[in-house]
């Protein structure tokens, strides 16, 4: 079967495109999704979209990044081509204004959830095992730019966030608590604990720190696990167990990433 030849020039469907990638270049700043776009241009599949996007390309019409989402540049807009953009926006004119309205209101939701984004440093790991020395290279191995984004609304209501820090889990003795290993714990700097507490605490005599539920009993201080296959750390010298902060959150890591 012999391949079908292409007409030279842009056909109606390369025409919509352009106009749907224009508007929201226009009136909200970033491209549409792919199936923003079959919405928009009243095409069904997003291969067919895939297809004339490919082509607007080998046309020089747009620019692609497959790396990432939206990744549509458009270099060629339609309204700089002559004689073109009257008879497509008659056409599309009322796809295009429910599509710039639905763009906009996209946009507005988008700014207002990273305006309620809340960046706490990642300062380090915390054992959640047996206690371990605190390596020198423990903090070292993060820098500057080592961050968490939390969203306000998922912290507990009273809390504000200025002070938060996070720390990254090793072990696997706090599993039962919904802890594991390699989680983020979001922390509130605090040196006092009440009984029951999810604490990070640093054992002072040893140089060792861990992530362990805090109970203060005749005198003495239980470090509990959350994992029936561990005991509990007993310290008889309450002096000796700084706490560093309490736990207001838990970001799960799923397959390299966290959620």
């Amino acid at each position: 079967m012999m391949a079908r030849k292409r007409r030279k020039g842009l056909s109606e469907r390369h025409k919509k495109i352009l106009v749907v990638l224009e508007n929201s270049q226009v009136n909200v700043g970033y491209p549409p999704s792919i199936r923003e776009i079959c919405d928009q241009a009243d095409i069904s599949s997003t291969s067919v979209v895939n297809y004339y996007l490919d082509q607007l390309q080998e046309m020089g019409y747009i620019e692609r990044d497959g790396r990432v989402s939206r990744g549509i540049r458009l270099i060629r807009p339609l309204s700089q081509e002559e004689g073109i953009l009257s008879g497509v926006v008659s056409v599309s004119s009322n796809a295009a204004r429910t599509a710039t309205a639905s763009l906009a209101q996209t946009a507005r939701g988008f700014q207002q959830a990273v305006d309620e984004l809340l960046r706490v440093p990642i300062l380090g790991r915390i054992v959640a095992g047996a206690p371990m020395p605190v390596p020198p290279s423990d903090f070292s191995y993060y820098d500057t730019e080592s961050m968490v984004d939390v969203a306000i609304s998922m912290l507990p209501a009273r809390e504000t966030g200025d002070d938060l820090f996070a720390l990254e889990v090793q072990g696997d003795s706090m599993i039962d608590a919904m802890v594991y290993d390699g989680d983020i714990v979001i922390m509130k700097p605090a040196n006092e604990a009440l009984n029951g507490e999810l604490v990070a605490v640093w054992l002072n005599d040893r140089d060792e720190t861990t992530l362990k539920y805090f109970y203060r009993e005749n005198g003495k201080v239980r470090l509990q696990p959350a994992n029936p296959t561990m005991k509990p750390i007993y310290i008889d010298d309450p002096s000796t167990v700084d706490i560093q902060g309490k736990v207001v959150m838990v970001i799960r890591k799923v397959k390299g990433h966290v959620s």
